[in-house]
């Protein structure tokens, strides 16, 4: 005889592994804390970087992040550009509609399996129907009316909606992150694109005045063979250095070209209406440089974060297929009425209703499920390890571009020497020309030292302002609280 109030043996088993869904269907939602250390470089930089070009840079340890880093350049110009491809870029633009997706995606998620289907229906029909034989009519034509409501509901005891509805919103996280990431890398690559279009512009001017320069020694060379004061080789050298020039000019044209027109597109715009290159002068190198510790960066890179939400993503998605191992219990219910005449619809005689549940427990799929759910445990441990992978490239990205700057900083103050040690030299050598001390070819060959210093000071200019973009990106954004599903 049972006594009063046992539980059955499968409904006690069926509690005690809903009890344990919860954490043992799905591996831990966080990955593995990384290891971090208080610094980024192999060699530690300067608070401070050398002075060059009048300025010296301030890297600030744990400062507050600056969310338009951009309009630290001093112009409005450049903000406007960044701005016009924050607004008209396709690619964020196919970004938000990703985004929009995974929210839409989230909802659906949420209102088919987490709350009851409640549906309507209705049905009008007049129907012919072959009588019996030897009794009454040999056929019947009759009219059926019928309205239903029916409503649905999946009992979730192992959590496979659960798990479903978790992997929705981490869809929708990682996509927000994404849409941030990209958001960040356009901001940088149009400030990057517009100081490498007016470097490369500005640096096309100066060999344009060195390929000048060099066919004016060419020909200078030339009369002084023609006096018997110099050798032919000497002029086959001072032709085969104005041919050299000349040569380099067309792809210093392309690439000024294409820095333009990469701009444009950034920007939203077709390449034919590239703006006109910016003057270097006018772009001012941020003075202050947030830099946050390494246990920060984590919380505010979009990548590492992006990274994060996969790592979530995987874990529900193992939790999903583990469920999948499990009974699924639906329960239905449905109440209507159905009648052969129209007039005695909904009433008492005419209403039916039927209630039920279903249990469906998988028994045998050739180990598919098995399969799957290893699958799914293989790709949330790659998941991991992509995590890990994405943590130490952003460690890497600062410490790269910190390493970078200081060493910029240094080129430049040099570059900057040499351009003024031949420039001065240029200076004198015309004075001198001019009394008559030196001759021509020699001023010439001085102006060509200078024009050459003049490229390594635009160059050198040039890296430490995209050198300071790329950190401001490497930095991420100021910690925002998590989107909204």
């Amino acid at each position: 005889m049972k006594r009063a109030g046992a539980i059955p043996a499968f409904a006690a088993a069926a509690l005690a592994a809903a009890a344990l869904a919860g954490c043992a269907f799905a591996p831990l939602n966080q990955p593995p804390a990384p290891t971090t250390t208080g610094a980024y470089a192999a060699e530690a930089s300067a608070d401070t970087s050398v002075k060059a070009n009048g300025s010296a840079q301030h890297f600030k340890a744990g400062a507050a992040l600056v969310p338009h880093w951009w309009e630290l350049y001093g112009s409005d110009t450049l903000d406007g550009w960044v701005e016009e491809g924050l607004r008209n870029n396709p690619s964020l633009d196919a970004l938000r509609h990703t985004l929009e997706a995974a929210h839409q995606t989230y909802r659906a998620r949420v209102g088919a399996n987490v709350l009851p289907s409640i549906d309507a229906g209705g049905q009008v029909s007049r129907q012919r129907a072959i009588g019996f034989p030897d009794f009454g009519p040999p056929t019947n034509l009759y009219d059926v009316y019928a309205g239903e409501l029916t409503l649905s509901y999946t009992f979730d005891l192992f959590g496979a909606v659960r798990y479903g509805v978790r992997e929705a919103a981490a869809q929708v996280d990682l996509q927000a992150y994404e849409l941030t990431a990209a958001q960040r890398s356009l901001a940088a690559n149009i400030v990057i694109a517009a100081v490498n279009a007016s470097a490369l512009t500005e640096a096309l001017t100066v060999n344009e005045r060195l390929a000048q320069l060099a066919h004016e020694q060419a020909e200078l060379t030339d009369k002084a063979y023609q006096s018997g004061s110099t050798s032919h080789d000497a002029l086959l050298i001072a032709q085969q250095s104005a041919a050299a020039t000349d040569a380099a000019l067309p792809p210093l044209r392309s690439q000024a070209l294409r820095a333009r027109h990469q701009l444009a597109v950034l920007m939203g715009r077709t390449p034919e209406r590239a703006p006109p290159p910016l003057p270097l002068s006018q772009l001012q190198l941020p003075a202050e440089v947030p830099v946050s510790v390494p246990s920060d960066l984590l919380h505010q890179r979009p990548d590492v974060l992006a990274a994060e939400a996969s790592v979530h993503v995987a874990a529900a998605q193992v939790g999903v297929a583990t469920a999948q191992l499990f009974p699924l219990i639906y329960l239905s219910a449905s109440y209507g009425s159905a009648t052969f005449n129209g007039a005695s619809l909904f009433t008492g005689p005419a209403m039916v209703w039927s209630a039920g549940a279903t249990l469906a427990q998988p028994i045998f799929h050739g180990g598919a499920l098995r399969a799957q759910r290893k699958a799914a445990l293989a790709s949330y441990d790659a998941s991991v390890s992509q995590y890990q992978q994405t943590v130490l490239n952003a460690f890497q990205n600062v410490a790269d571009t910190l390493t970078a700057l200081s060493q910029d900083a240094l080129a430049l103050q040099a570059a900057q020497a040499a351009s003024a040690a031949a420039r001065a030299s240029f200076t004198e050598n015309g004075s001198r020309y001019q009394l008559g001390a030196v001759s021509y070819p020699m001023t010439v060959a001085s102006e060509q030292r200078w024009q050459s210093a003049t490229l390594s000071e635009i160059q050198d200019t040039a890296s430490r302002l995209i050198d300071t973009a790329a950190l401001f990106q490497s930095m991420g954004s100021a910690p925002t609280r998590a989107p909204e599903h």
